[in-house]
C-alpha cells in the first residue's frame, strides 16, 4: 500500500512538495507505478522553474515520464546521488530519493493534502 505523508503537499501529476525546505520528489504511488527507476534527468542548480511546467524526466524500465514543478522558483540543490543510484527514488521516495530543492518565487497553487491525494490515486 502506498504511503501518504502529511508533511508534504501533492500535485495531481504525482510529485510532492515540502513547503518547509522547498524539497520536491515523486510520490510513493508514482514510483510504484513506474517500476524500477533507471535514470533521472534534473535541471542544474540555478535553473528557473515555472509552476506546472516540466523540469526534468524520470525513466523506468516501463516508461519515461515528465516531472512537473509544484511551485515556481530557482533550483537551489539537486540530488546528485541519483546519478549513480536512481533506484533511491524507489527505496526512499520521501527521503533519500528526493529530486531537487527550490527557492520558491511564489506560493504553490492547486496542491493537494494527503487525504485529497489519497482519494485521487484510489479513485474515490
Amino acid at each position: 500500500m502506498a504511503e501518504f505523508p502529511r508533511d508534504v503537499a501533492y500535485t495531481p501529476e504525482h510529485e510532492w512538495y515540502r513547503v518547509q525546505d522547498g524539497t520536491i520528489g515523486v510520490t510513493d504511488h508514482a514510483q510504484r507505478s513506474l517500476g524500477d527507476v533507471v535514470y533521472v534527468e534534473l535541471p542544474a542548480v540555478g535553473a528557473v522553474l515555472e509552476a506546472g511546467r516540466p523540469f526534468g524526466t524520470i525513466e523506468s524500465v516501463k516508461s519515461v515520464s515528465d516531472l512537473f514543478a509544484p511551485v515556481g522558483g530557482r533550483v537551489a540543490a539537486v540530488n546528485t546521488a541519483l546519478a549513480d543510484e536512481p533506484e533511491r527514488v524507489n527505496r526512499e521516495p520521501y527521503g533519500g530519493g528526493w529530486l531537487i530543492r527550490v527557492d520558491p518565487s511564489g506560493e504553490p497553487a492547486g496542491l493537494l493534502d494527503a487525504d485529497a491525494y489519497r482519494r485521487l490515486v484510489e479513485g474515490t
